[in-house]
C-alpha cells in the first residue's frame, strides 16, 4: 500500500511540474500549426426570434416564434481553397461545400457541396441583411425554393451541386453557372434530371446593380399543391425559371448596418413554369435612414401562384427597425395582404436579431 501512495505521488508532483512548465510558456512557445489553425477558422452565427399577431375572418392569432439560430464555420485551408459547413439548430443541416479558387484573381472559382441556388436577387442574401422579417419576397420564396411551394418542398433556397462564379471586367459583372441536383438539400435525387441555373450581376456603378437569373430544370413532386392541383406526388414535371431585378444603394463605402446605414431600394420581376402551370410577380423594397438610430422600411409585393387560375395575393408592409449594435437590431413590421382566394387579413411582426 505504502508503494502505490508512493507511486501516486510522485506522479503527482510530475503533473504539478508538468503544469508549471506550462504555464510558464509563452504564446511564442505555442505550436506553429495551432497558430495555423487558429487563424485559418473562422466562426460565425445569428438568431431571430420575435411575435407574431394576425387578425383575419373576425379571428385573431399570436404566437411567439424563433425563426432561425444558425451557426458556421469556414475554414480557409489555404489562399486558394476553402471549406464551409452551416447549421440550422431549428432546423437541418444548411450548406456544406469546398471553394477552390482557379485563377490568380477571382475571376473563376469552382463551389462543389451544397449551398444557396443563384437564382433572383435576394435568394443568395443572408437573412440578416433583408429588410423584411418574412425576409424575401412571395415570388423568391415560392421559386427558388424556399419553402412555400408544396411540390419543391422546405429547402430553404438550398441544394447540392457544382457551380463556377467569379468576377470580370474590374469587378463590374459577376457571373455564376451551376448545374444541380433539382431535389433539394439533404436528400437524394428523385428523378435522373439535373437543373441549369445561371446568373449576370452587372454594376455599373459601386452602388447600383442589375441583376438577370434563370433556371432550366426538372422537378419531383413531393406534395400536392393547390396552385397547381394536375401534378401528383412522385410525378416530374418541367421546373424553369426566370428574374430580372435592380438594386441601388446610397453608398457601399463603410456601411456597417449600425453606424453608418445607406439607403436602399431594390425590385425584381420573376417568373416560373411548373407543368403547364405559369406564374408571375413583381415586388418593390425600399429601407430608409431617419435618424442615427432608426429606419424606415416598406414593400409592395405582389405574386400570381397561378396565372389560369388567378391566384395571386399582394402584400403591403410598412415597418421600422434599429441597428442597436453592429449586425444587431429589433424590427417592428404590419403586412396587410390582399388575396384572390381568400379574406384579406394583417399580420404584425416584431423580432430581435443577434449576430457574430
Amino acid at each position: 500500500m505504502r508503494k502505490i501512495y508512493f507511486f501516486l505521488l510522485c506522479l503527482t508532483l510530475c503533473f504539478a511540474d508538468a503544469a508549471r512548465a506550462q504555464q510558464q510558456k509563452t504564446k511564442s512557445d505555442e505550436p506553429q500549426w495551432l497558430k495555423s489553425l487558429a487563424e485559418r477558422i473562422t466562426l460565425n452565427g445569428y438568431a431571430q426570434a420575435g411575435y407574431t399577431w394576425r387578425h383575419q375572418d373576425g379571428e385573431q392569432t399570436n404566437s411567439l416564434d424563433v425563426k432561425r439560430t444558425l451557426l458556421w464555420a469556414k475554414a480557409q485551408i489555404t489562399d486558394r481553397w476553402s471549406f464551409l459547413f452551416m447549421h440550422d439548430f431549428s432546423s437541418v443541416v444548411q450548406e456544406f461545400y469546398t471553394d477552390y479558387r482557379l485563377t490568380n484573381d477571382r475571376g473563376l472559382t469552382l463551389r462543389v457541396g451544397q449551398f444557396k441556388n443563384c437564382y433572383s436577387l435576394e435568394n443568395p442574401l443572408s437573412p440578416t441583411k433583408m429588410e423584411l422579417i418574412d425576409v424575401y419576397s412571395q415570388g423568391a420564396t415560392y421559386l427558388a425554393g424556399c419553402g412555400s411551394d408544396p411540390l419543391f418542398g422546405v429547402n430553404y433556397g438550398r441544394d447540392l451541386g457544382i457551380e463556377i462564379y467569379g468576377y470580370l471586367f474590374k469587378d463590374h459583372l459577376f457571373y455564376e453557372l451551376a448545374m444541380m441536383q433539382g431535389s433539394g438539400v439533404n436528400r437524394k435525387d428523385r428523378n435522373n434530371q439535373k437543373d441549369v441555373l445561371a446568373k449576370l450581376d452587372f454594376r455599373p456603378v459601386e452602388n447600383w446593380r442589375i441583376v438577370v437569373s434563370g433556371q432550366l430544370g426538372k422537378g419531383n413532386a413531393v406534395a400536392e399543391s393547390k396552385y397547381n392541383p394536375n401534378i401528383k406526388v412522385g410525378e416530374n414535371y418541367t421546373r424553369n425559371r426566370w428574374s430580372a431585378g435592380a438594386e441601388w444603394k446610397s453608398h457601399v463605402k463603410g456601411v456597417d448596418y449600425w453606424k453608418n446605414r445607406a439607403a436602399s431600394v431594390h425590385g425584381e420581376v420573376l417568373g416560373g413554369k411548373d407543368g403547364e402551370v405559369n406564374s408571375f410577380g413583381a415586388y418593390t423594397t425600399a429601407c430608409v435612414p431617419v435618424c442615427q438610430v432608426l429606419d424606415v422600411v416598406g414593400s409592395v409585393d405582389y405574386f400570381n401562384y397561378n396565372t389560369d387560375m388567378d391566384w395571386k395575393q399582394t402584400n403591403l408592409t410598412a415597418g421600422v427597425q434599429h441597428w442597436f449594435y453592429k449586425q444587431c437590431r429589433v424590427q417592428l413590421q404590419y403586412t396587410y395582404s390582399i388575396a384572390e382566394k381568400q379574406s384579406n387579413y394583417g399580420t404584425l411582426q416584431a423580432q430581435v436579431q443577434v449576430a457574430f
